[in-house]
């Protein structure tokens, strides 16, 4: 009964992390709430800094309270030390006879020999131990093991944070550094034309909020200020900004479940950290600085040292420090012109990343544009999902526009207007009720697509995130032909918990209510990248350490995300597809994988699925060559035509210097298709189709006319399809596809696609 009040209150540790006053009063309710339920004497949490190799013991209960900061431990050492050696639970039930013991006078241990050691983990980095001990012959059982694991598993990513603000206690003493004042350029006020490139679709029109990190700063040091800001407006601005913050992280958890991983957590900390409050205050109190130069120099000094740090997330968290001293600030001003609301503004960045993207969801933004040279496919997947319109503009004189600036976003074809004039305007506005009178109603897909003729193609949805599925669910489609799980991992500031993915899949499956649901592994690399992973950086991504090679590289990774899609498809018709899979040893070993977590549920009693479909993305040319071997050994097949087009011509489908060689209708690629789609046939195996090819109305027909019956688009694709398959007949298709197949040349190919038939 108390473990499962624990594990209830575990998932509410946003209320609790929210409800501290600081971070040593948080980690302080973590050992008090485990302490309590589980009934154990001593609840401890050490962490780990890897610079040093050392584990300190950061908050107990049960010990004496001068233990904490001064009980130490190197790695490997001590029961503590060997469990995050180990990255392994360790239970003894007298710890004083254990090799490993390593025993501390004066704090009170010597009375508790029952020991639990749970090592804290953020994926694969060591974060600290969680540790439990108990008197003599009270030893810890199984359901001990199984919640305190589950508790190590969710305080992961919020223990990283305290660590990372600790950092900053201890590195920001060093000289505050001046901030020079940048030029800021007038706003004519005259219409601009910038021809851009489409990442997202959609239409906007609002004002425009930069985000630069690079003189922000600046603009505000050269503030000739209202006010003298005192220390009381300095504690009135953290008060709000905490409010907003929490309120933005609520509506962000409403919109996307599965994105919802405390996004402003960072932010949060340094609100509650006294190091950083009490540092501002002595400079607005001892030095008489003004309140928003304080709060800047402050910041300046953690962001310089955090900015070169060798440490992936220490780096990363510099901007969440600049980011939340400018939220801090506009709270002080109350000034229009510095509001961080970013509420129906077209926003004007550098760079995104896709946690950013979900900020800018989260705070309503109307849309963006970014000034660089490309985007990432995953952000613009992303960003189709949020719905958040998204123009590419290699122009950094859009940098210098000043906020408030008239700008009108045309996403569908690229295109950006600065202060655009009445005529375009009303152009504009006819385009936004033009879209409005012809807006999708719901539309039944329960029975596919039929051909003029009579011939059923199934249409299923690919998912990004869980807002997608409410759509799909709408529209009654056969089911999910592809999930990609990698986004709960790329939106995330660390790898989700085994638990967390369990939640997510579980909603998925549940919204779908019976229907099919295609979860493909975890596919990173590329141009996915976790800024986590601490082996991100690889000189060509695209054919590295990617999909399933990093799955079976990080088979603990693996084995989590694998463990989570069984026990949430415990009663649903589920298939795992592994991506990139370039030889059947891999498949073997990806599928012995499956079968391995199999029974390890079933040894611990967890409900599960016990019998998935198991089926691979077809992307590479190796496995065309063995398509009717693996055809015999495979559930299912789904061609991820995005990553097949680029393998099959060796074209980097994000580089823009050679993007005019990425030809979906290339003779070899879709000879390819077909020589697939035969073998699955005869060996009498599902094979759907994926990815941009899937979503084209000009290759439908031959897409039918190759005898493909399932496709999979995202769920704004599916009433289109559906129209464009109505009006083909499946005969006409087949004689289309087999003259197109004959042709040797792309340039023949393209013009039948445009004749269509």
């Amino acid at each position: 009964m108390h473990h499962k009040k624990l594990l209830c209150d575990i998932g509410e540790l946003n209320h609790l992390f929210r409800d501290s006053v600081s971070v040593q009063n948080f980690l302080q309710k973590i050992v008090s709430l485990v302490q309590k339920h589980l009934q154990t004497d001593v609840c401890s949490i050490y962490l780990y800094d890897d610079a040093e190799k050392v584990l300190t013991l950061k908050a107990t209960v049960g010990l004496k309270e001068s233990s904490i900061n001064s009980v130490k431990l190197s790695l490997g050492e001590g029961i503590a030390g060997k469990a995050l050696e180990q990255k392994e639970l360790i239970n003894v039930s007298k710890a004083s006879e254990h090799p490993d013991f390593r025993s501390f006078e004066g704090i009170n241990e010597e009375f508790f020999d029952c020991f639990l050691a749970v090592p804290v983990l953020r994926g694969i980095e060591r974060i600290g131990v969680l540790t439990l001990q108990r008197k003599p012959d009270c030893i810890f059982d199984e359901a001990d093991q199984i919640a305190c694991t589950a508790v190590a598993s969710q305080i992961g990513n919020m223990i990283e944070n305290a660590r990372f603000l600790m950092a900053m206690d201890s590195g920001a003493d060093s000289s505050l550094n001046s901030v020079e004042a940048a030029p800021r350029l007038e706003d004519s006020g005259k219409q601009h034309f910038i021809k851009g490139k489409s990442a997202s679709k959609g239409l906007a029109r609002s004002k425009s909020k930069l985000i630069d990190k690079k003189r922000s700063f600046k603009s505000l040091k050269t503030k000739d200020y209202a006010k003298n800001f005192t220390v009381d407006d300095f504690r009135q601005a953290i008060q709000a900004t905490s409010q907003q913050l929490e309120t933005l992280q609520k509506k962000v958890e409403d919109r996307l479940d599965d994105a919802a991983s405390l996004i402003f957590s960072s932010h949060l900390l340094i609100l509650k950290d006294k190091s950083f409050i009490s540092k501002v205050e002595r400079l607005i109190s001892e030095d008489g600085q003004n309140a928003p130069e304080a709060v800047v120099e402050v910041s300046k000094s953690y962001i310089e040292i955090f900015s070169g740090s060798e440490n992936i997330f220490i780096r990363e968290k510099a901007n969440d420090v600049e980011d939340i001293a400018l939220r801090i600030i506009d709270n002080m001003l109350s000034d229009s012109e510095y509001e961080s609301n970013l509420s129906g503004r077209i926003v004007i960045a550098r760079d995104l990343f896709p946690s950013d993207l979900l900020r800018l969801s989260g705070e309503n933004a109307a849309g963006v544009v970014l000034v660089s040279g490309g985007v990432t496919s995953h952000l613009s997947i992303l960003a189709n999902s949020l719905g958040m319109p998204v123009v590419i503009a290699n122009r950094s004189e859009l940098t210098e526009l000043p906020d408030g600036t008239d700008i009108l976003l045309d996403a569908d074809a690229g295109n950006l207007y600065v202060n655009p004039d009445k005529e375009v305007l009303e152009e504009f506005n006819k385009s936004i009720s033009a879209r409005k009178a012809v807006e999708e109603g719901r539309i039944d897909l329960g029975r596919g697509a039929e051909t003029l003729d009579g011939k059923r193609i199934n249409l299923y949805a690919n998912i990004n995130l869980l807002s997608d599925v409410k759509l799909a669910a709408k529209m009654n489609c056969a089911g999910v032909g592809l999930y990609r799980t990698e986004f709960p991992f790329i939106v995330r500031s660390s790898f989700p918990t085994e638990q967390e993915q369990f939640v997510v899949y579980k909603k998925l499956v549940d919204q779908m209510k019976g229907r099919q649901v295609t979860f493909r592994t975890l596919d990173v690399g590329g141009d996915k990248m976790l800024s986590y992973y601490h082996d991100a950086a690889e000189k060509n991504p695209a054919i590295g350490l990617r999909s399933i090679r990093f799955s079976l590289r990080e088979k603990d990774i693996f084995i989590q995300q694998i463990r989570a899609i069984l026990r949430a498809g415990a009663r649903a018709d589920v298939g795992i597809m592994f991506p990139m899979i370039s030889s059947l040893d891999e498949f073997d070993m990806s599928r012995s994988i499956v079968n391995e977590c199999r029974e390890k549920l079933e040894a611990e009693g967890l409900e599960h699925n016990p019998n998935p479909k198991v089926g691979i993305m077809v992307e590479l040319p190796s496995v065309v060559e063995q398509i009717d071997e693996f055809a015999q050994e495979a559930d299912f097949f789904s061609i991820g035509t995005n990553d097949f087009v680029q393998f099959m011509l060796g074209v980097d489908r994000t580089n823009e210097m050679v993007e005019n060689f990425y030809i979906p209708h290339h003779p070899s690629v879709l000879r390819a298709l077909k020589r697939i789609i035969d073998a699955c046939r005869r060996a009498d195996k599902p094979v759907s189709i994926c990815g941009m090819m899937a979503a084209e109305p000009t290759l439908t027909a031959f897409l039918v006319g190759i005898g493909l019956t399932d496709m999979s688009v995202t769920p704004a694709s599916l009433p289109p399809l559906k129209r464009r398959i109505a009006q083909l007949d499946s005969e006409k298709c087949r004689k289309f596809a087999e003259e197109i197949l004959s042709k040797s040349r792309a340039s023949e190919i393209d013009k039948m696609l445009e004749k269509g038939i």
